[in-house]
């Protein structure tokens, strides 16, 4: 996933950015077991907006808040920054809708889950 034909990092390395700094935040919080918690996120949406290029070696930095909390849903909003820079290199957001692991059905968010994600409310 290092520089493609142009140079730069490709644009679709941006999402899988964004859901590292997602699930990454959500484990070290401890509200997310993506091995054995009977509560999982599927993505239903996603965009990015993008306002400079970066490039490895460049090391890159993402902020994240939630724009959006529902019973079973969450808008997570992420900027991604190249190290030490004040504006976005991109702008981007995803909904996630939890659901069963077994049946796939949503399921109201777990409570420690819950909590998290209130805390980065914007």
């Amino acid at each position: 996933m290092d520089n493609d034909l142009y140079g730069h990092v490709n644009n679709v390395v941006y999402y899988s950015w964004f859901d590292t700094a997602v699930n990454g935040y959500l484990i070290e919080q401890g509200a997310l077991d993506i091995h054995h918690g009977s509560t999982i996120g599927l993505v239903v949406e996603t965009q990015c907006n993008y306002f400079s290029s970066l490039a490895f070696p460049q090391t890159v930095e993402a902020g994240l808040r939630v724009g959006r909390l529902g019973s079973s849903s969450v808008r997570y909003e992420i900027g991604l920054f190249a190290q030490g820079e004040e504006m976005t290199a991109a702008l981007g957001h995803f909904v996630h809708v939890y659901v069963d692991r077994d049946t796939r059905r949503p399921c109201p968010l777990p409570e420690k889950l819950r909590e998290v994600l209130d805390s980065l409310r914007l």
